[in-house]
């Protein structure tokens, strides 16, 4: 009870700072078990991706995180462990062992939200150069789709350093999802799923209409 009152908290804050608006261009928010990609800028990235869904796939969608940033207080634990049932990296640990926890997760039947940049982007560049677990994960359950989603504007939301958020509008666009094709490597389907993202970070991509 008291984890889905937090979640309907935090759902109805972040809509209300972000008056999020949510772009369904290459796929729909079916009940069907994905892999979601996307940029990274800000702690409030997974917040605003997992709320953008409707409640039966946010139910069943796990943000992976560093277990370091959910061990911070007994609320950070309590949000990550009870609310957003989290799945906790550790820090500089085994690249097998991260890869083993989301492949556990998803063979639970959860589906999760990655950021293969690996860190925050909070210099100028658009989008930082991808790792490569988000293949690795891709090619240990080939059946999953990979769907990107571009966040635009939550690092004006939520600057790095700041507590509060500022009040600015949001867009979160999902696009086509992605499989690792049959003899691609891993230098392809990184490039592929880098670009696919980058596609949705365009006012055609994004839905948006150029002024």
């Amino acid at each position: 009870m008291i984890e889905r009152l937090a979640a309907r908290v935090i759902t109805v804050f972040a809509r209300l700072v972000t008056g999020v608006r949510t772009n369904w261009l290459g796929c729909q928010p079916e009940p069907v078990q994905r892999i979601y990609f996307a940029n990274h800028s800000s702690h409030g990235d997974f917040v605003l991706i997992w709320t953008s869904l409707p409640p039966g796939l946010r139910a069943i969608t796990r943000p992976v995180a560093g277990a370091d940033y959910w061990q911070q207080s007994a609320l950070r634990r309590f949000i990550g462990q009870r609310v957003f049932r989290a799945v906790a990296i550790p820090r500089g640990g085994d690249a097998r062992q991260a890869q083993d926890l989301m492949c556990a997760a998803l063979d639970g039947g959860a589906s999760l939200i990655v950021f293969p940049e690996g860190t925050r982007n909070t210099g100028d560049e658009i989008l930082l150069p991808f790792r490569s677990g988000l293949y690795w994960l891709a090619q240990a359950r080939p059946d999953i789709e990979c769907v990107p989603v571009w966040i635009a504007n939550i690092s004006r939301v939520l600057p790095k350093g700041e507590i509060l958020p500022i009040p600015l509008l949001c867009t979160l666009t999902f696009g086509t999802p992605l499989k690792v094709a049959q003899d691609e490597d891993k230098t392809a389907f990184i490039a592929r799923a880098r670009s696919a993202l980058l596609a949705l970070a365009s006012p055609q991509g994004n839905g948006e209409s150029e002024p």
